[in-house]
């Protein structure tokens, strides 16, 4: 459950293109660079401040901008949207990009059904609705709407953001985000007539509900910041609460955590026949201690399984008294083990289904546990039963990412869905019987794929280390380097990028442009160790597995350096920054999303503390801060340098990475910015880190970013 609360933004629709053999035929689409990229900025003021780090003074005349709050940040803003939103509007074919990704948009999209209860529900977005509906049905009745959040907000912008049922499914809590923010108000209802039971809880971050019977339920917060900005503000030690129905909640019970055990994310649920309470305490984003509470023994204490940050551990499920712990505890690829609750540390751990050369992980349902590994980011699925003993693998419909495999233990049908770069997501209904699998929902996304594909190659990093990279474009591409090429990286904090569709890189692949997915150290891919070869000290070579994958892309002829961009969100925005301040000549174009800029101030916000497995802090040592400061993007700009065409986005309610870190590198980018390349940041209102996003507002911004991408390498769109 903690890594619900990880510092992470997917890559959805980070893509673009045009076609290199035909755009320069439509000239009068392309607006005279001359006059588009003679940008008068907003006038930035500069402060005095500077700050000691172990002797050396670091200037931050942008200090100011981290106020979210004051009157001169939010003129700042209005100012520099101002300027953004005129360079769009000079754009001849932005328009068409929208029109066209508003087509492509435009279909039925569903997720998996799940039986809570007597009812079985699913999400449905009719294909331009701003936010998928949550709709229910009995066996095969007729669907009805359950929750519909277009409803919640009269501008798409609340969102469902998660809901949790009781066991026998009368009760359901669900989370809303106000604006894209962390912080999240929960509602309960009584399933059968969608009354509402009690009032509203509010100030609940990162968390999860675990019900307990209809009773209650657990959930997780912070002490919500008094001073300045509450979307900024440090949020230090996570408490476990456990909230009884129609009861006020400030009498809410504490569970866990707290002044007693002080630990930034504190996650709790139960297993499915709700004897015991599991609890994951962690200081920041990689290992945790596990807590079990056995609720069926009265007055019971909770009981530490694994104490210590080096590995991570969860409970896939129970039987009996058995506990079935997933972990990485002597295993960097992680295994399934089993303990008795009766010795439930690691000394009398058995293997169940070991550790392999592939990262596992694990789901269960219908009384099976699936193990999916990952080898080369590629999935695939094997089927065991609850003693370990192997059944089938999985026959899954090509290379790609296959997601789901988890139910109730009675169920004997369970959904997975498939996905790849050139296969639209496409949910399947698996029979755990015979293990036969067959659509349960095709994808009607306007999408030829056999027009496309993908392939993985390896190419070696700075110091050696093989890279694998996905690489998809439509066939027959010539190779002479006048590809346009999007390439997409993310590097850190244990996650992995597998390969998956996304309705906007149909913009890029129809026109003839190539994407490029670079599985780079500091992910998740090739377990633990492949990860810390990313963190702290080693931080580097994130950076250069991403230029030796530009690199290779242009010694292949893919592409050049005339028709090269870099997109990365969150983590991945820090990438583009360091990348693009190293090898500025690189690139064509840069998109750092809502990124980690300034990584000598990183931890001074939000959770930003629990970050630091990763990266380390500045106060850490003087090497550390040496090392942070060698490489931090608003740091290392430097005045004179012809930088990439950089349009840097941001939001005004990102409480994951405050939009301070984009608003300093913009200010201070656009004051040192050489050439005539535009340097844009495009602030979003009432928008967050990503999740909950309305539609229409993707759509936007995906419009926007493709047609900055066309214009700034001189080419054209063809409709």
């Amino acid at each position: 459950m903690r890594k619900l609360a990880l510092f992470f933004i997917p890559a959805v629709a980070i893509l673009a293109s045009c076609n290199s053999k035909t755009t320069n035929t439509s000239d009068h689409m392309i607006a005279p660079a001359d006059t588009i990229n003679n940008i008068p900025y907003p006038q930035t003021t500069k402060g005095d401040v500077v700050d000691d780090y172990f002797g050396t003074k670091v200037p931050d005349p942008y200090r100011w901008l981290e106020n979210d709050t004051s009157a001169e940040t939010k003129t700042w803003v209005i100012a520099e949207n101002k300027v953004t939103d005129n360079y769009f509007s000079q754009i001849p074919y932005q328009d068409a990009i929208k029109k066209r990704l508003e087509v492509l948009w435009n279909y039925e999209k569903f997720s998996a059904p799940f039986k809570e209860g007597k009812y079985t529900y699913f999400y449905k977005n009719d294909g331009l609705q701003n936010q998928a509906v949550l709709y229910r049905q009995i066996d095969e009745g007729a669907p009805e709407v359950f929750l519909d959040p277009n409803q919640f907000s009269a501008d798409a912008t609340t969102s469902l953001a998660g809901i949790d049922f009781s066991k026998d499914g009368s009760l359901a809590a669900y989370q809303i985000s106000e604006g894209g923010s962390d912080w999240r108000k929960v509602i309960v209802l009584k399933t059968s007539d969608k009354t509402v039971v009690g009032d509203t809880l509010a100030d609940i971050k990162f968390s999860g509900i675990a019900w307990k019977g209809t009773e209650g339920f657990y959930y997780s917060s912070y002490d919500k910041p008094t001073d300045g900005s509450q979307l900024s503000g440090l949020t230090q030690y996570h408490k476990l609460y456990f909230h009884k129905l129609d009861t006020p909640q400030n009498t809410d019970q504490l569970i866990f955590g707290g002044d007693q055990t002080k630990r930034r994310y504190i996650g709790a649920y139960l297993t499915e026949d709700e004897r015991f309470l599991i609890i994951t305490a962690a200081n920041s984003t990689s290992g945790n201690e596990l807590y079990v509470k056995d609720l069926s023994k009265p007055g019971s204490s909770i009981v530490k399984v694994v104490g210590g940050f080096d590995s991570e551990q969860s409970v896939a499920t129970s039987l009996g008294s058995l506990l079935y712990i997933y972990t990485n505890l002597n295993a960097p690829n992680y295994r399934l083990t089993t303990a008795d609750i009766a010795n439930p540390a690691p000394a009398h751990w058995k293997d169940l289904i070991p550790e392999t050369e592939n990262v596992l992980s694990i789901s269960t349902g219908g009384d099976k546990i699936f193990a999916s590994y990952l080898k080369d980011a590629i999935s695939q699925v094997l089927q065991f039963d609850m003693n370990g003993t192997k059944e089938r693998e999985i026959a899954l419909p090509g290379i790609g990412t296959a997601s789901g495999f988890s139910a109730k233990k009675n169920e004997k049908d369970i959904y997975f869905t498939f996905t790849s770069y050139v296969y639209p997501a496409t949910i399947f209904k698996y029979h755990l019987d015979n293990g036969q699998s067959e659509i349960y929902k095709k994808s009607g996304v306007q999408f030829n794929p056999e027009q496309y594909e993908s392939k993985q190659v390896f190419y070696k990093s700075k110091d050696g280390t093989k890279i694998p990279m996905i690489i998809t474009y439509k066939k027959g591409i010539e190779l002479n380097g006048k590809n346009p090429t999007l390439l997409y990286a993310y590097g850190g904090f244990n996650i992995s990028l597998t390969p998956a569709f996304s309705v906007s890189n149909i913009i890029l692949l129809e026109q003839g442009g190539i994407y490029a997915v670079p599985n780079l150290r500091g992910g998740g891919e090739y377990g633990e160790k492949w990860h810390n070869a990313g963190t702290k000290m080693k931080k580097q070579n994130v950076f250069d597995d991403f230029i030796a994958a530009a690199q290779y892309l242009i010694d292949q002829k893919y592409t050049s350096t005339d028709y090269l961009a870099i997109e990365g969100g969150s983590n991945g925005g820090l990438l583009v920054g360091a990348t693009m301040t190293q090898r500025p000549e690189m690139f064509k174009v840069a998109f750092p999303a809502v990124g980690v800029m300034d990584m000598l101030r990183y931890n001074k916000f939000t959770a930003g503390a629990g970050w630091s497995y990763d990266y380390g802090t500045a106060e850490d040592s003087k090497e550390m801060f040496e090392y942070l400061y060698k490489y931090s993007p608003y740091s290392t700009l430097k005045a004179g340098v012809a930088y990439p065409a950089t349009l840097i986005t941001t939001a005004d309610h990102d409480d994951r990475v405050v939009p301070a870190h984009s608003f300093k590198f913009a200010a201070r980018l656009q004051e040192y910015q050489a050439g005539k390349a535009p340097v844009l940041i495009a602030v979003a209102h009432n928008a967050g880190h990503g999740a909950g996003k309305p539609t229409s507002k993707i759509i936007e911004e995906q419009a926007n970013k493709w047609a900055f991408m066309f214009q700034n390498m001189g080419l054209s769109y063809q409709k």
